[in-house]
């Protein structure tokens, strides 16, 4: 009997178009399907809170499909580099297979790892499938990686993509199970119920499930996606961002289906130029490792940040006063999830309004979104805070009601999660401190007991941005 080969999933929990799966299948080996729970890894970008529910859900899902192959999934828990050799010794595997991963430390744990399997004697194979090109394969006429998005995806738009995604294995020929741990005692899920009960309302984590989602977007919303996607009450998102961060489909299965769907040119273009930008992120965070804790233009790293731990509280529970902002933040902690357009408002104002570094922001997105990513989300709050790549200039201030006004003129989005406001009309719902004392109380509201008085007035806000902006505006490219 050939020695064992394990399969060592990560950020790839699915069966179809996996080529460390298939080709592990495709050697002959019996496989030992293995998932690690680390809980250090990542260091100060341990996975958050929102991101460990979607873990339990999605790991169980795999169990599932990889029970009805007949190949048991094994569960370990502790440092990822021990016990991979630990499984190696007790398995007597002579092959270990895995997808590539990007962050800057696990590209340095991958490497490290490979030369103590090498030294045993264990082969080590290692596979593309998280992104549609490896970091660093994309370059400009310098041979240079991208700092700007737009010739970044016209070059990844040009670049060929395999005809067709890798089906999933019929049958998985299982090695002997080494002895698991039980995926409740990892105790994954929040210790607040009703948090829980939000994210299971919101979502169900699983590679079929992805796929139905990705199916039901393309018949119904691709179409649409240019002219709807900026509209949170509308439901014009593909909603596939937690789905492909955990793997459970891959980029290739989103581009191909997307490509022979029956969508029309603008709606597909628009649907996978959001592809390109994650694609984009995840190179930048290849050539640019400091990118979660440092600003790349680095005459940010001296701008006039202000320190106010009550204005910050306020803001992530969506108690600013600015209804459209308290949506979005009360949208983020009930589903783990904050509407694209919603993000970067949401982003402006705790950058802008209130001054306060973006990092902060980034920390409270982290812990809270199921589809948290190092690369997407580090490279977003740069982008809003304006010391990034392709950055939007930094004087550029959403206005949250005017936002509300042009993506939520009915107040749909608002009254949903910010239901104190819903009697109110939306001549005012945007703005409930300009309502006249009749229509607030007809609608039930009493600004600083129902509802809070705005915490900063937009126009002293943004005074106050652009002249910290000036303090170090002669220290940034012109």
């Amino acid at each position: 009997m050939s020695a064992p080969a394990i399969l060592w999933f990560r950020r790839d929990l699915r069966l179809a178009d996996h080529p460390a799966l298939s080709a592990a299948v495709a050697s002959g080996a019996p496989l030992v399907p293995a998932f690690i729970l680390d809980e250090a890894e990542g260091g100060d970008w341990r996975l958050g809170a929102a991101a460990r529910w979607w873990l339990h859900e999605s790991l169980a899902a795999l169990s599932r499909d990889l029970a009805k192959l007949g190949a048991p999934l094994t569960l370990r828990r502790g440092d990822a580099e021990a016990e991979l050799l630990r499984l190696v010794e007790e398995t007597g595997a002579a092959s270990v297979y895995w997808s590539r991963l990007y962050e800057p430390w696990a590209s340095a744990r991958d490497a490290r790892i490979e030369a103590r399997l090498s030294e045993r004697g264990v082969a080590t194979k290692s596979f593309a499938g998280a992104l549609l090109a490896e970091p660093g394969s994309i370059r400009n006429a310098e041979g240079r990686p991208f700092r700007v998005f737009t010739p970044f995806w016209r070059k990844l738009a040009e670049t060929p993509q395999p005809a067709s995604p890798l089906a999933a294995p019929k049958r998985i020929r299982a090695a002997p199970a080494p002895a698991s741990e039980r995926l409740e005692a990892w105790r994954l899920r929040p210790k607040k119920p009703d948090w829980a009960a939000g994210l299971r309302e919101a979502w169900r984590p699983g590679e079929a499930t992805a796929r139905r989602r990705l199916a039901h977007f393309l018949r119904n919303g691709a179409g649409a996606y240019a002219r709807l996607r900026d509209f949170p009450a509308e439901d014009g998102a593909s909603r596939l961002s937690p789905h492909l961060h955990w793997g459970e489909i891959s980029p290739l299965q989103i581009w191909s289906a997307a490509h022979s769907a029956a969508v029309g040119a603008e709606g597909r273009a628009a649907f996978l130029r959001e592809l390109g930008w994650r694609e984009f992120c995840h190179h930048l965070i290849a050539a640019h490792p400091e990118m979660p804790d440092a600003p790349l233009d680095k005459a940010f790293a001296r701008f006039p940040w202000a320190s106010d731990a009550r204005a910050l509280e306020a803001w992530k529970k969506g108690e600013t006063g600015y209804p459209l902002v308290d949506a979005a933040m009360r949208q983020l902690w009930r589903t783990g999830y904050m509407h694209n357009r919603l993000r970067m408002v949401a982003a402006s104002f705790l950058v802008k309004h209130l001054l306060l570094p973006w990092r902060e922001g980034e920390l409270w997105f982290w812990d809270t979104l199921v589809d948290a990513d190092l690369a997407n989300n580090s490279a977003n709050w740069q982008w809003v805070a304006g010391c990034g790549a392709d950055a939007a200039p930094y004087f550029r201030i959403f206005n949250p009601v005017l936002q509300g006004q042009k993506f939520d003129p009915e107040g749909a989005f608002v009254r949903r999660f910010v239901p104190e406001l819903a009697r109110l009309d939306a001549k005012y719902i945007h703005k409930p401190w300009a309502a006249p004392e009749r229509a607030l109380r007809e609608a039930g509201v009493r600004l600083g007991e129902t509802y809070p008085r705005p915490i900063v007035d937009h126009a002293a806000a943004r005074q106050r941005a652009l002249a910290a902006f000036a303090t170090i505006r002669a220290q940034l490219p012109h």
